[in-house]
């Protein structure tokens, strides 16, 4: 490996400038402007995608029609939005719906607590 010194020299050679910055280490903290382009971004996909999280509720989701799958059975349930409100109100978080919906006609029955029933993915339609 050549040393710091002989890459500066060979990069002389080359005619380019050798690069003095010292790249970020792992224990180094990134820069002010990495974290705000990536809150940026982020900002950005949340506009455009008009997503729902698990934690909204009915009244605020932007879909008609909702979908939450099961990520042990495979199992995806789509029901509309008023028909949700009108079945578990406007009030009703988008989750507590969601493990309702899949509770209901759950197939995977154990009788162990800790393994009954099925787990909610909540994904755009």
């Amino acid at each position: 490996m050549p040393t710091p010194k002989q890459m500066e020299k060979l990069a002389a050679s080359m005619g380019k400038k050798a690069a003095r910055e010292r790249s970020l280490g792992p224990k180094d903290d990134m820069p002010d402007e990495y974290w705000h382009a990536l809150l940026d971004d982020a900002d950005d996909q949340a506009a455009v995608s008009g997503r729902s999280s698990p934690g909204q509720r009915l009244c605020e989701m932007p879909q008609h029609v909702l979908r939450v799958s099961c990520r042990r059975c495979e199992r995806i349930v789509e029901i509309q939005k008023a028909d949700a409100a009108r079945l578990y109100g406007q009030q009703a978080s988008w989750k507590e719906v969601g493990h309702r919906l899949l509770d209901n006609t759950c197939q995977n029955r154990t009788g162990r607590h800790e393994e009954d029933g099925c787990w909610p993915a909540f994904g755009p339609v």
